[in-house]
């Protein structure tokens, strides 16, 4: 990106105002959600250690795009462009021009740098892959919108305060800012009338099942030890992509909540899985697998949380997933720092209940949070074990593109923090159509009846979310 980002970085002032008016940060939002590229991530649910910020940005400075080898970028200094490189180095030179050094425990960990999202298919970009399944998206594989106007809110506290940061005095940016949010509330003009929706999905029951059994031969002629596959489901959406958020987070509040507002697209998340956290070289990642569903019977619930945290297979197939991750994270980090901080311990969420892992590192020396990328990207535990042969059967086997679904959403910052999702439960708009993606990991074990129906139970907020209009 010569030329539009500097050689050396530049380091940034940052001007912190507290917003007076006590709004809860969705109702922030709700005043720019029309704006072209403004994103919020919404900790709709905290939890103990995380859960404790949420962020938006808006009226970006930079936004850069990769399709098909083909980055472009509006910058609002240097109007529109294309750029060339990998992706991921044209993201790092993009986070790199700017640097933000406060050090202070006090301040929200994001008060500038990126948020955006990179699909699950950038991994063809990192590995050799086939690349076999229907693009009917055609979506960005990678998008970053950059920001030097930040609201961060501390769930704590109950606090909202505006950040911006600038390479000069950072006072005319402020201004500007004030007067967006000072400006009139939005109009959220679509709402269409009529029956309960539709859903369909890119498999039959049959399909899904044959390649369920069609994954479990794979296993068990010793190619993989598991894989993740998924269906996807779409449906006509009546309402604003935004009132449809607000009801996902709703009925199912999680940590690493999402929604961006882009220009090809609308995505909204209501994710409960980290993917990576990174504070200066301190890394964790946090992968989810083995679900049962909630009850509203308290015993029942209960019943169904203990039969979940003593099932051998659900506690196996996690345990693969944490030993992939930790080779993954071994990759980028200091030999030895890599350990399992917490194993197989349960979360439980609106519709379902999840076992969850830890794993952390420390990341060596001259290496960064876009090596780290690379090492890990994506997930393990949306692909599975061996990753590179998982991600060639669920190429086969799944007919269409997976794009932001199980890629990953969230924020690079200038001051060397950052936190990235697994995109999972996750809503696609595009016009009036939505779309979303349910999946589970598959072992020589499963079920493919029991299998299928996984899908459904993870999928019950967003069917939920698009019928209850």
């Amino acid at each position: 990106m010569k030329g539009i980002v500097q050689e050396k970085s530049c380091i940034l002032h940052v001007e912190i105002e507290e917003i007076k008016d006590p709004q809860a940060p969705e109702e922030l939002f709700e005043k720019l959600a029309l704006l072209p590229y403004s994103t919020f991530l919404d900790s709709s649910l905290r939890m103990p250690g995380y859960g404790e910020h949420s962020f938006i940005g808006f009226h970006p400075y930079l936004v850069i795009s990769f399709k098909n080898n083909v980055t472009t970028y509006f910058s609002r200094e240097h109007g529109q462009g294309t750029a060339k490189g990998h992706p991921l180095q044209i993201l790092r030179e993009a986070l790199y021009s700017r640097r933000i050094e406060l050090d202070d425990p006090r301040l929200p960990p994001f008060i500038g740098g990126g948020v955006g999202y990179l699909s699950y298919e950038l991994g063809r970009y990192i590995e050799k892959l086939p690349a076999t399944v229907v693009d009917d998206y055609q979506l960005p594989e990678m998008v970053f919108a950059f920001y030097d106007k930040v609201i961060a809110y501390d769930h704590n506290t109950r606090k909202s305060y505006l950040v911006v940061s600038s390479p000069d005095n950072p006072s005319e940016e402020v201004a500007r800012a004030w007067k967006i949010l000072e400006g009139p509330a939005p109009v959220f003009r679509w709402e269409k009338k009529g029956k309960e929706p539709v859903f369909s999905s890119n498999f039959t029951k049959e399909q899904y099942l044959e390649a369920v059994r069609r994954v479990i031969e794979y296993i068990k002629a010793g190619d993989i030890y598991q894989a993740n596959l998924s269906q996807r489901f779409n449906t006509t959406l009546r309402i604003h992509p935004w009132k449809m958020y607000k009801r996902l987070r709703q009925v199912n509040a999680a940590p690493f909540s999402a929604y961006l507002n882009l220009r090809e697209a609308q995505v909204c998340s209501s994710s409960p899985e980290r993917f990576l956290k990174i504070d200066g070289d301190l890394v964790e990642t946090r992968p989810i697998k083995g679900t049962r569903r909630r009850s509203p019977d308290p015993r029942e619930d209960r019943r169904l949380k203990e039969e979940l945290q003593s099932s051998a297979k659900d506690r196996a197939e996690l345990s693969m997933i944490v030993d992939l991750e930790r080779n993954d994270l071994g990759r980028t980090c200091e030999y030895g720092s890599v350990r399992v901080r917490e194993h197989a311990v349960i979360e439980s969420y609106a519709t379902v209940h999840h076992l969850v892992s830890t794993v952390e590192g420390r990341l060596h020396k001259g290496k960064d949070e876009i090596d780290l990328l690379r090492a890990t990207f994506p997930g393990g535990s949306i692909t599975g074990a061996p990753k590179i042969r998982s991600m060639e059967i669920i190429d086969e086997l799944e007919p269409t593109a997976r794009s932001v679904y199980t890629g990953s959403i969230g924020y690079l910052g200038f001051n060397g923090k950052s936190d990235l999702n697994i995109a999972i439960r996750t809503i696609i708009v595009l016009g009036d159509q939505a779309y979303f993606q349910v999946g589970g990991g598959i072992v020589a074990d499963s079920s493919p009846e029991d299998e299928y129906e996984e899908t459904l139970h993870k999928g019950k907020a967003l069917f939920e979310a698009l019928s209850s209009l």
